[in-house]
């Protein structure tokens, strides 16, 4: 069960995050387009934006047509009709009288023996701990300095 919710916990963050909001953007850009208000004056000291060049239109590319070989007849097939036997009758299941259901035995209430105390632990001072002095040790793993 536990693996389950994991799974669509993964699966509902994957979704969130692979999803974005363009198309929603999209459409209440243009469903709000008559609403929208007057464009802002524009900010002094800004240059106008410059307007954008037109792109001439490419001429559609043209594809010669290919003669292709003529199509073989496919034979019709014909499927013989053949007469199917009748559906047998669905035998019908006898009504059988259930024995009433038997009554749960009682559970005769037990006392419980006392649960025991946890002995305590003692106090333990421990004692300090000592300074480890900051002395260039040579570890046995490292590499031997070079040699002059």
């Amino acid at each position: 069960m536990a693996s389950a919710v994991r799974f669509l916990a993964v699966f509902m963050a994957c979704a969130l995050l692979g999803s974005n909001s363009c198309h929603a953007a999209r459409h209440l850009a243009d469903t709000t387009a008559a609403e929208a208000a007057a464009p802002a004056a524009a900010v002094p000291g800004l240059p106008a934006v410059p307007t954008l060049p037109t792109v001439p239109q490419m001429p559609a590319a043209t594809v010669p047509p290919v003669p292709l070989p003529p199509m073989p007849a496919v034979p019709a097939i014909t499927v013989p009709q053949v007469a199917l036997p009748p559906m047998p009758a669905v035998p019908s299941v006898p009504k059988v009288a259930l024995p009433p259901m038997p009554a749960v035995p009682s559970v005769p209430k037990v006392a419980l023996p006392p649960i025991p105390a946890v002995p305590s632990v003692p106090k333990v001072v421990l004692p300090p701990m000592p300074s480890i002095p900051n002395v260039n040790i040579p570890m046995p793993f490292l590499a031997p300095p070079p040699s002059a």
